[in-house]
Formats: C-alpha cells, sequence, structure tokens
C-alpha cells in the first residue's frame, strides 16, 4: 500500500479501518504533514517561501496569487486543491484525508477548521474513518472561527459567518449562520 493506494480509498469514500495497511499509510503522510508544517511555523517566512512550503505539504504547485498567513495546520496535506486568489488567514486547520478543495478568489477567516474524516459509530469500529470532501465554490468567504463538517459543498459567492458550523451544503449566493448554520439571506449584486 502507498500514497497513491489511500488517496483512490479516500477521494472514493472508502471507509479506512483502523489498524489496516491504508490506516498505516495514512499515519507515515501525517507525520510528513506534520514535519512540513512545523518548518512553516516555526519561524517567519517570505510570501513566496510559504507557498513553496505549501506546495511541498500538498505535492503541487501553489499559485503566486495564493496568500496564507501562518501558523497554517494539515494532518495530512496530500488532499488540498487551491485555486488561485485565495487568501487563507491566520490558525487555519486543514484536516484533508477525504479532500478539500478551495476555488479561485476565496477568503478563509482566522482558525476555520476543515474536517473531512469521522470515525465510526459502533464502538467496535471507533478506528474505522469515513472520508467526504469539503468543496469550497469560487469566491466564497469564510468567517473566522468556522467549522466545516465532511461532505460540505459550498456553493459559488456564499458567505459563512464567524463562528457557524457548517454541517449540509451551502447554496451558492447565500450567507448563513450559526449552530448549525442556516440561510439568512440570499445576495444579490
Amino acid at each position: 500500500m502507498d500514497l497513491n493506494d489511500l488517496l483512490e480509498a479516500l477521494n472514493t469514500g472508502q471507509t479506512i479501518p483502523g489498524n489496516s495497511p491504508l490506516h498505516e499509510v495514512m499515519h507515515q503522510v501525517s507525520q510528513e504533514a506534520l514535519r512540513i508544517t512545523a518548518e512553516l511555523n516555526g519561524s517567519y517566512h517570505d510570501p513566496a517561501q510559504v507557498r513553496e512550503l505549501l506546495g511541498t505539504l500538498i505535492g503541487a504547485h501553489v499559485d503566486e496569487s495564493v496568500t496564507v498567513f501562518p501558523p497554517f495546520y494539515s494532518d495530512f496535506g496530500k488532499n488540498i486543491t487551491l485555486g488561485k486568489r485565495i487568501f487563507i488567514n491566520s490558525g487555519c486547520k486543514f484536516q484533508d484525508q477525504g479532500g478539500v478543495v478551495i476555488g479561485s478568489d476565496s477568503l478563509i477567516g482566522h482558525n476555520a477548521v476543515f474536517a473531512t474524516l469521522n470515525h465510526d459509530l459502533a464502538p467496535s469500529k471507533r478506528a474505522d474513518m469515513h472520508p467526504a470532501p469539503i468543496i469550497l465554490g469560487r469566491n466564497v468567504w469564510i468567517g473566522s472561527n468556522v467549522t466545516i463538517l465532511p461532505g460540505v459543498t459550498i456553493g459559488e459567492n456564499a458567505v459563512v459567518a464567524a463562528a457557524s458550523v457548517v454541517t449540509k451544503d451551502v447554496p451558492e449566493n447565500s450567507i448563513v449562520v450559526g449552530s448549525p448554520a442556516r440561510v439568512v439571506r440570499s445576495l444579490t449584486d
């Protein structure tokens, strides 16, 4: 088993059983993510160096229009896809095993949490993990201290108010607020 096998399983929504070979690969990849994020967060880096470290973390080129203010945390890293002209403020945490896709022109506020894994509810299978992606459309604004749960898609131009907990999909051109987040109005230009 290797990273490609794990990514295929994660991206098709397969359960990752605790103590399985895929689970072991996940832990190995996590160690690399912890090393890279420790380097990213351990001292000052100019914006180009931040993008270079982020590219190493995700295993892909990060466009020069992307800005990330450390500290930035990821316990996996290899299942993050970033568009262009994205701003990620400090303190954000991406649990990206299930996949995190950030559309171009999106803004992410301080301390946002993207959680793409659930554990099994059955006590005998509690170590098993169920992945589901988080997808942000283009021009999404995520407020500070927002938590987004597995399997959520946030539509284009949507705004998620600070401290909201997003448990289900958010329609495009809408504002959501609360825990659980609910639509409070639609946006028009």
